[in-house]
């Protein structure tokens, strides 16, 4: 099952408090992705250790006290689909596509290799009273590195259910060496292999004990071209 705390439509607007702990959220799977408060840096989570990438490009492992607003996790039972070759990232996402059979379903995406090209961002860490998301692209950080090797991980989530998560893929990426990473931009040349993991069922948890989350208008229709601007 993928659980899911917060939503991406609850960062358009500026909800970037913490509403759950990393202790909470890894009761609940051992791999995924996420940001920390105030959309501080990138979150990885691999084999139960959560990893984050700062807008300075360190990568640390945080306290398990701190809040994520946003975040996925499931327990890892991958299907392995052996060698993954292909030069550019739309090839990438079109081979995993054929993998998974559909564009139906919510499905986890874990790529272990090396990359000729990865391209990330990471967005600095905000303080209250937050920006829009849209905002924030002033203050991200791009992040480039050749012939790195690492593990790609995220998810892909139907068309559908834009609003609750981008649309499409949303993926991280951590270097074996802990020393590069963040929000995958773009990459190429990857040889690597692919591991996938279709779910059935999906459980969105939401903070309803913050009054900012259940007083918050989230239906304007702006919100889902944010969610848009914002992953690219």
């Amino acid at each position: 099952m993928l659980y899911q705390h917060g939503t991406l439509a609850n960062l358009v607007p500026g909800g970037f408090a913490g509403t759950q702990t990393l202790a909470e959220l890894l009761t609940h799977g051992d791999t995924g992705i996420g940001t920390l408060t105030g959309l501080d840096g990138e979150l990885i989570i691999l084999a139960g250790v959560v990893y984050q990438v700062d807008a300075q490009g360190a990568v640390r492992q945080p306290a398990l006290t701190e809040r994520v607003p946003f975040a996925n996790v499931h327990p890892a039972d991958f299907a392995g689909h052996g060698l993954l070759t292909a030069a550019t990232a739309a090839e990438t996402q079109a081979k995993v596509l054929t993998t998974l059979g559909t564009a139906n379903a919510f499905a986890a995406v874990r790529v272990h290799g090396t990359f000729a090209r990865m391209r990330t961002r990471v967005v600095a860490k905000q303080v209250a009273p937050y920006p829009t998301l849209t905002a924030t692209a002033a203050a991200q950080r791009i992040f480039d590195a050749r012939s790195v090797t690492g593990t790609l991980i995220g998810y892909y989530s139907p068309t559908l259910y834009a609003g609750m998560a981008a649309p499409g893929f949303h993926l991280h990426f951590l270097s074996d060496a802990h020393d590069f990473g963040g929000h995958v931009l773009d990459w190429a040349g990857v040889a690597g292999v692919l591991e996938t993991e279709l779910f059935a069922d999906v459980q969105l948890h939401l903070p309803i004990d913050d009054p900012a989350f259940m007083a918050r208008a989230l239906d304007g229709p702006d919100v889902l071209a944010a969610i848009q601007q914002a992953e690219q």
